[in-house]
């Protein structure tokens, strides 16, 4: 969890009970509070991982292309994320 002292906001919510108690053990935390915090935090940090990680990404293909360097897309997905865009 991370060092930094956050504020706090209670909040009042409902959650599956048994998944909560998997993510609890799988994680290894003490607390229901921890077990919700841990797992905000890796989704943060996995969401920032991946925005970096596409934007290598698209900086390389902008930078190969623009190079005149031929690439082979076999699965497809440089085209699809042009569409996407």
């Amino acid at each position: 969890m991370s060092t930094i002292s956050r504020p706090r906001t209670n909040k009042q919510i409902l959650l599956d009970q048994e998944r909560l108690e998997k993510a609890q053990k799988v994680l290894g935390t003490s607390t229901e509070t921890e077990t919700i915090e841990i797992a905000l935090d890796r989704i943060i940090s996995e969401a920032e991982k991946n925005e970096k990680a596409n934007a290598a990404q698209e900086n390389f293909l902008k930078t190969a292309i623009g190079e005149g360097l031929i690439i082979e897309d076999v699965f497809g997905r440089i085209e699809e994320r042009q569409v996407e865009r």
